[in-house]
């Protein structure tokens, strides 16, 4: 088995700062093989003109993008918060909103697909905010944000609509072919979607 490159494809898919200790509970390894690949991977990284790199701080690692190319990044950003936002944003922020607080594994499973992308960038946009995971001091949790409320001209999420009805019958589930947009403005992904989703 190749651990740098299952460490490699974990942190790519994640998006987010991964701990040693999960990364060795994953591939089954130890945590001294996960730190030795971590090591090894960013100094590749380093050494290389690539576009991403891999930064390690207190038994985390991360894959980030480059400094070099920060002015494209921007760039690409700011067309995107600028942008109307795609389907898997609209199914993303709704989940949160009618099952938030939630975690991204729990949205994952919902989805069916890798949200950590589209949650970023629901975050960048000030819909979203991750607070701290009373269960769980290595995870977050995601719900709306007081600006979401505003733009939406309402006061607290229960008073979005059919709140308690979609919250309670619990509609959000993985699977769930009754979810519609008339009921949660929320509906299953097409492969269109599920594209743009790995593209981001």
């Amino acid at each position: 088995m190749n651990i740098e490159s299952a460490v490699e494809s974990l942190l790519f898919i994640s998006g987010e700062p991964m701990n040693f200790k999960k990364l060795a509970k994953i591939i089954a390894v130890k945590e001294s093989d996960i730190k030795l690949s971590a090591e090894k991977l960013s100094a590749e990284y380093s050494d290389s003109d690539r576009g991403l790199k891999i930064i390690i701080k207190d038994n985390r690692v991360q894959m980030v993008t480059s400094g070099e190319n920060s002015l494209f990044v921007e760039k690409y950003l700011k067309a995107d918060i600028e942008g109307e936002l795609s389907r898997a944003a609209l199914e993303v922020i709704s989940i949160v909103s009618y099952r938030g607080p939630i975690s991204r594994s729990e949205i994952e499973d919902i989805r069916g697909v890798n949200c950590s992308f589209t949650l970023r960038h629901l975050a960048i946009r000030g819909l979203v905010e991750r607070i701290n995971n009373p269960n769980d001091a290595r995870a977050y949790l995601y719900q709306v944000s007081f600006d979401f409320l505003k733009k939406l001209g309402v006061e607290k999420v229960e008073d979005l609509p059919k709140y308690n009805e979609l919250r309670e019958k619990k509609m959000f589930e993985r699977n769930d072919e009754n979810i519609t947009k008339d009921d949660a403005s929320v509906k299953e992904n097409s492969d269109e979607d599920k594209k743009e989703e790995l593209e981001r």
